[in-house]
């Protein structure tokens, strides 16, 4: 009778992991949640030095921090199951707070509100730590291939909601590769950003392009956008890898000066 208990507990377990393979990552999502709500509801005094204390008076006014950023990848992963599986194991260190597939499902892996670590060590103007103040999506693409109607067609309801709800500014929508120009190139140049921008979402060259005058510094105008200009031919390479995917290099020419003379100007 015992063995037959132990054998009807373990089929009971092979076949709840087999319909909700991500029981486990779920556990361990609601016990760092638990471990979140522990951390916030100290009230500890803290010794700034020697004779001097904090006191603890707790204000009637606060809510939580939101996004104000959208960044968004590609995966460079073989499917979205590989890349569910990536932001489930701890070893990994990396997560995003939602996954489109080809097919246009979207997963969400944290609430808006928490951090994620998803951008890494990339900057953006003056903001210096992304993963705390935004949204991390990824799509599901391998980096070579173009983006599905179906998968588009979910980011921008996605994004429509994201910035409905949290008042994101338009030009505040950008790539992982526009954040870390040294290290990253996602998404790819084949993501559509002029068609994102066409719906209220990143910037775009409004035309005519025009000429940028004789006193335009290009640097000075691509740290305006956003850029970290610290290594000036990547952060180029990644300007135009948003920006003109048709020439995706670090050549600093005439009609790329034009070209970040145009989005400055909307920046201002």
């Amino acid at each position: 009778m015992k063995r037959l208990l132990l054998l009807m507990f373990a089929i009971l377990l092979v076949f709840s992991c087999a319909v909700n393979p991500y029981r486990e990552s779920n556990a361990v999502y609601r016990k760092q949640l638990r471990v979140l709500k522990e951390t916030i509801s100290k009230k500890d005094t803290v010794t700034i030095e020697k004779g001097l204390t904090t006191a603890f008076v707790g204000t009637t006014n606060f809510n939580l921090r939101k996004p104000n950023f959208v960044i968004i990848h590609h995966t460079a992963q073989d499917s979205v199951q590989q890349t569910l599986k990536t932001f489930t194991l701890v070893r990994t260190q990396v997560s995003a707070h939602y996954v489109i597939a080809k097919d246009g499902r979207i997963t969400q892996m944290l609430n808006d509100y928490l951090r994620a670590w998803h951008a890494g060590s990339g900057t953006w103007g003056k903001n210096s730590d992304i993963n705390s103040c935004s949204i991390g999506i990824e799509l599901d693409n391998n980096g070579v291939e173009s983006f599905s109607a179906p998968q588009i067609k979910s980011l921008l309801a996605l994004l429509r909601n994201l910035k409905k709800e949290y008042n994101i500014p338009l030009q505040n929508f950008v790539g992982h590769g526009d954040i870390a120009p040294t290290r990253k190139n996602d998404p790819s140049r084949l993501f559509p950003w002029q068609h994102l921008s066409e719906n209220g979402f990143g910037l775009w060259q409004k035309n005519p392009l025009g000429a940028a005058p004789p006193t335009f510094d290009p640097e000075v105008g691509l740290k305006i956008i956003g850029y970290d200009t610290k290594n000036l031919p990547d952060a180029i390479k990644a300007f135009k890898l948003h920006f003109n995917q048709k020439e995706v290099n670090n050549v600093l020419n005439q009609p790329t000066i034009d070209l970040i003379y145009n989005i400055y100007l909307q920046q201002q």
